[in-house]
């Protein structure tokens, strides 16, 4: 088994980068406002202030980390994991209100421009603060797509803002070096209030997705490809699919179609092999509420099992079990007709009665 598919060694991964996020985060804070102190430069103040909001973010991402990999219990039957959407949402908020900060702050600058000393020595301990965000922020990117946790990677994007919001002031505080126009501090550190305030606000809008448990295509399409992978003849379809997400966990429920001939223990036993497939081939893969239903009529034609004792029509074609056959009739406006009768493979019966 590989490290990234060790719940323990994505665990140590996470905690790692979290705690390593807020010591730098820290660290590069006192910099900043020591290179304020320095300076005065508004610009400066505007990026320290964000950096404050970095320390406070990623102890708070630490935090659902830990909280996200307790075990489920009788409190929380799905586990904790969903404490990292409100991670994300928490995160967006701040880097929102340090956006406001940053304008309050520069604004009057534009009117009222003032000189900035020791300005050589203050861009220096900018531009070490931002090399230094710039691999932090790519490694908590990284550690995230690897061990699937949503709030160390919105961690890392805040962290990549960071370099943004420096890498605004460095070129803005560069041009006044260059031109002494100084009324240029305040008008760049409100472009940089402009973009963060962006991207603060596209993290609030995905966390909320989440926490509404959204339509994800791809990890429906994820899904639907597995199983079409691996289907079997006694699986003569699969509708109604769909799934979310709680942290790093996956929780899917589906309508499973089978002979109606089966034992009630065998159509269990498919019903078990069939979530054993999906924990198997799913990373992250927590659990599975599959329906059994018996096959109708109608579904002779997509039924590939033979020999079959209680066949009325000969097989015709088999179903597709791409996401937009399987997926729940209107999830998705546009994707699929809304009429559960009709599907990719052109059947028209419907299993009113029985769903």
């Amino acid at each position: 088994m590989d490290e990234g598919s060790n719940p323990a060694a994505e665990k140590k991964q996470r905690l790692s980068m979290m705690a390593l996020s807020v010591s730098v985060s820290a660290l590069l804070m006192v910099l900043k406002f020591y290179s304020y102190w320095l300076t005065g430069s508004s610009a400066i103040l505007s990026d320290a202030f964000e950096s404050i909001i970095n320390v406070v973010a990623s102890g708070f991402a630490l935090w659902s980390v830990l909280l996200a990999s307790k075990p489920p219990d009788v409190a929380h039957p799905y586990g904790h994991g969903t404490i990292e959407f409100f991670s994300v949402g928490f995160e967006g908020g701040l880097i929102v209100l340090a956006a406001g900060g940053i304008l309050w702050e520069a604004l009057p600058k534009i009117v009222e421009p003032r000189a900035l000393p020791k300005l050589d020595f203050g861009l220096l301990i900018l531009l070490g603060t931002a090399l230094v965000n710039l691999w932090l922020g790519k490694a908590l990117i990284r550690t995230g797509a690897r061990t699937r946790s949503m709030a160390i990677s919105a961690d890392g994007k805040h962290i990549l803002t960071d370099v943004y919001t420096t890498g605004g002031v460095l070129i803005g505080l560069f041009l006044v070096r260059q031109t002494g126009w100084y009324f240029l501090d305040g008008a760049v550190a409100c472009v940089v209030a402009a973009n963060i305030l962006f991207i603060g606000a596209r993290l609030v809008f995905q966390s909320s997705l989440r926490l509404m448990h959204a339509y994800d295509p791809e990890l429906l399409d994820q899904i639907s490809e597995i199983i079409a992978q691996h289907r079997k003849p006694e699986w003569i379809d699969v509708h109604r699919l769909r799934a979310w997400r709680s942290g790093r966990q996956i929780y899917i429920d589906f309508h499973l179609i089978l002979p109606r001939d089966l034992s009630l223990e065998d159509a269990h036993r498919e019903v078990m092999e069939f979530e054993q497939l999906l924990k198997t081939q799913l990373p992250g893969m927590g659990e599975a509420m599959i329906h059994a239903e018996p096959c109708i009529g109608p579904e002779c034609r997509i039924c590939l099992q033979e020999p079959c004792r209680i066949r009325t029509q000969a097989f015709f074609e088999q179903p597709s079990w791409c996401r937009k056959a399987v997926i729940y009739p209107g999830a998705a406006e546009g994707e699929q007709d809304s009429d559960p009768a009709k599907s990719e493979s052109g059947r028209k019966f419907t299993r009113a009665g029985l769903d």
